[in-house]
């Protein structure tokens, strides 16, 4: 096995430069979901350039693309995301992931001839917002992958079977009123905006009965016009987390009744639309991710250890591991305290410490891969729950 891992870090090291490129460059010109057209094309050519069988927007994504090698009856999946983040660029490193995820699967490519599999890239689009994951699940890009990986980057290693993620749930408030003279005659108008200060504050009072792991966050995207006009429409994007999906229709719904309440109050009318799948809480794999974290020392890294119910952020690689066996580990930038989502992690997502994140996340999400393709028993039990789901 020691050779094999041999073979995997050579290979990164061949392609360490052009990956470390792809990150930059990627940095360099940040796109958000569903507009990662550049970013997407620079994925499909290294992909290209390696060998891979590159098919481009697939599952009707204009920005989601697949790269294949190899054959056989286990297929390795490696999710590559590259959507930014808007008005903050990388502030979640997913050009980090982007070329992480593209080193393994280049590596993969002697292991794959040898023992008879394949490696299926998946760029996934829009995973900050509009889950591009589940749109691409839904249409058939993850039937035929028998378990899927990627690393995220962050301020420590997270490679624990309880480690996991929020459940999410999106969507759109709009209230709906009646202009009029906000001198002259503000009693003819119904005031849309009011409605949405209404709901707010009933949501800031919700909060006090909300258990501690539960998160309602929004913004008012629109909320009038003019000083002088009673605004006759308010728009407003809300989210509500909770631990696992199983309790994200119990507190949409006490919200949903805040911004029912708004309504009432001001005599607006009131409409909601879901913006984007729901987000499922993530499910490691517990074989595939102990195999990660056995790899971790030899990178010189040590896994944290969460307490639980301290899962936070939330992604739509949940709703893939809820599907398929799969991982979804944490890889610091060593030395960076900065949390995501700010543009203090942007601007440490294009240093050396990244660029280290980029090579090791390669090599460890690689030597996982070859562990589950070289041993037979454990191969066998993952292609049986492969051929059961399909």
């Amino acid at each position: 096995m020691s050779d094999g891992y041999g073979d995997i870090d050579t290979a990164v090291g061949e392609w360490r430069d052009r990956l470390i490129a792809l990150s930059h460059s990627l940095h360099a010109e940040p796109e958000v979901a569903f507009a990662e057209h550049a970013s997407a094309a620079k994925l499909a050519g290294v992909m290209a350039d390696a060998g891979f069988k590159v098919r481009e927007a697939v599952c009707d994504l204009p920005t989601a693309l697949t790269a294949e090698y190899g054959e056989g009856d286990l297929t390795i999946g490696l999710c590559a995301e590259y959507d930014a983040l808007p008005g903050i660029g990388h502030g979640c490193g997913h050009n980090i992931i982007c070329a992480s995820a593209a080193g393994a699967a280049i590596a993969l490519k002697e292991a794959a001839d040898r023992y008879e599999f394949r490696v299926k890239l998946l760029g996934t689009p829009a995973e900050e917002s509009g889950g591009g994951k589940q749109l691409m699940l839904e249409r058939g890009a993850f039937d035929d992958v028998t378990v899927a990986m990627m690393a995220h980057p962050g301020p420590s290693d997270l490679a624990g079977p309880l480690d996991s993620t929020q459940a999410c749930s999106r969507f759109e408030v709009s209230y709906g009123g009646r202009p009029a003279h906000a001198a002259g005659a503000p009693w003819d108008g119904v005031n849309a905006a009011d409605a949405a200060v209404v709901a707010q504050v009933a949501i800031g009072l919700l909060r006090q009965q909300t258990p501690p792991p539960f998160r309602i966050a929004g913004i008012v995207r629109s909320g009038g016009d003019r000083t002088n006009i009673i605004p006759e429409r308010s728009v407003l994007e809300y989210e509500v987390r909770t631990t696992n999906a199983g309790q994200l229709p119990v507190l949409y719904r006490r919200v949903r009744a805040c911004f029912e309440a708004g309504a009432l109050a001001t005599g607006a009318t009131v409409e909601f639309r879901r913006t984007e799948p729901d987000y499922l809480d993530l499910r490691n794999d517990q074989w595939l991710i102990e195999t990660y974290a056995r790899h971790l020392p030899a990178f010189g890294r040590t896994a944290a250890h969460l307490p639980p119910g301290s899962n936070s952020a939330s992604t739509d690689m949940g709703n893939i591991s809820q599907t398929l066996p799969s991982i979804h580990p944490m890889i610091a930038l060593h030395g960076v305290d900065a949390m995501p989502h700010t543009h203090e992690f942007a601007a440490y997502a294009v240093t050396p410490a990244a660029d280290e994140a980029v090579v090791h996340a390669a090599q460890l999400l690689a030597r996982t891969a070859f562990d589950l393709a070289g041993d037979s028993s454990r191969r066998s039990a993952y292609i049986a729950l492969h051929q059961a789901r399909r």
